[in-house]
């Protein structure tokens, strides 16, 4: 069932991405030049045109990510937590023409806040969870990109607790949930701000109480200082708010978060 959820998801998202959509978009005047429909291609090409531009100039994808970024206070007031768990998904491998290193992208926040929050609180276990993204959950520690780097960046490998076969942020919830049998305490949910309503909501479903969420990684902003032409920086917003917006429906919709926007961190 969850590789049926996660094929799915992949394909909803690929066909509703903004990018896909103006593509389709190019392509209709060529259908109806085709079908001799001359002043309709036209009409057609200007909109696609007019829609590109707008894009190019204005940040509307802040319009879409700011309400999720919104959604819950940055450094929220944290004290002697039992743990902190970080998801994955801003880990990959560079190629082996380079050696192979382990590499990061821009959700790289992520790990940053954790060592932050690890130094800051000794005591507090740290808990990474998310695998790479296939058709079949792989091994536990075959894919370990994430961890390394904490390792590296001097975690101590007694804090330390792997989870590395999730997929999507419904098994991350499910499977962290499973690792711990206690989950009495504080726990501090570490992903990117546009993520952490689904995260959240999903981590609450799963069973998990006394969670606070701890958003990093902000991609919106104001708009207004924004404008300027930048189509590939402008389009590449809108498709991430579009397909965080979509996966949010999605998990709502499917039941498996409880709210948009929960707010019960107990």
């Amino acid at each position: 069932m969850d590789t049926i959820f996660l094929i799915a998801s992949k394909t909803a998202c690929f066909l509703l991405r903004p990018e896909t959509i103006l593509v389709l978009l190019f392509a209709l005047p060529l259908v109806l030049l085709w079908r001799a429909r001359i002043t309709a291609a036209k009409r057609a090409l200007a909109f696609a045109l007019s829609l590109v531009v707008l894009i190019g100039l204005t940040p509307v994808g802040n319009l879409v990510l700011n309400p999720l970024e919104a959604a819950y206070p940055v450094h929220p007031d944290i004290t002697s937590p039992k743990g902190i768990i970080v998801l994955g998904g801003m880990e990959h491998v560079a190629p082996e023409r380079v050696g192979g290193f382990a590499q990061v992208n821009d959700a790289a926040q992520r790990l940053i806040a954790t060592i932050e929050l690890a130094n800051r609180f000794p005591d507090a276990k740290v808990l990474f969870s998310g695998g790479k993204v296939a058709l079949s959950p792989v091994e536990e520690g075959a894919y370990e990109i994430g961890p390394d780097i904490l390792r590296r960046l001097g975690l101590p490998e007694a804090r330390l607790i792997v989870e590395g076969q999730s997929r999507t942020t419904a098994e991350n919830a499910r499977r962290t949930r499973a690792r711990v049998a206690d989950t009495d305490g504080t726990w501090v949910l570490v992903t990117s701000a546009f993520h952490m309503p689904r995260a959240f909501g999903t981590f609450c479903a799963a069973g998990w109480r006394n969670l606070i969420p701890y958003p990093v990684d902000d991609r919106g902003g104001d708009f207004l200082s924004n404008i300027r032409w930048d189509l590939v920086g402008h389009l590449g917003m809108v498709n991430l708010g579009v397909k965080e917006w979509i996966g949010l429906l999605r998990y709502r919709v499917f039941g498996r978060t409880e709210a948009f926007f929960p707010t019960d961190y107990n």
